[in-house]
């Protein structure tokens, strides 16, 4: 007979999580150059501070960190909606375009 392990999910287990998602969202805007993977892993950071600020906000038993991630939450969709408007037009313009060639919009 197999024995039942109990998994309790404390919030260590959500803050690791998250540690662990800002951590390849962060290695992979430090190592990739194309600006839509880029754009994607500060969505990823993003998400990972969202879990951070849920985790800490059950652990307190405030709802001001859900109240916090709601604000992220906006701010983030604003973003997407600029940002990956640009990154688009960019990519249309120049296929294989890399995070160098973001600095022509200048001129």
């Amino acid at each position: 007979m197999l024995a039942q392990v109990e998994l309790v999910l404390t919030e260590t287990w959500y803050l690791v999580l998250a540690a662990l998602i800002f951590a390849i969202g962060a290695t992979g805007l430090l190592v990739r150059r194309n600006p839509l993977v880029m754009f994607m892993c500060v969505e990823l950071m993003l998400n990972a501070v969202n879990l951070t600020f849920v985790a800490f906000s059950r652990a307190l038993d405030d709802v001001g960190g859900q109240a916090f991630v709601f604000f992220v939450l906006v701010v983030a969709a604003a973003e997407v909606v600029v940002g990956l408007a640009l990154v688009v037009a960019i990519m249309r313009r120049r296929q294989g375009a890399t995070a160098d060639d973001l600095s022509l919009m200048r001129r």
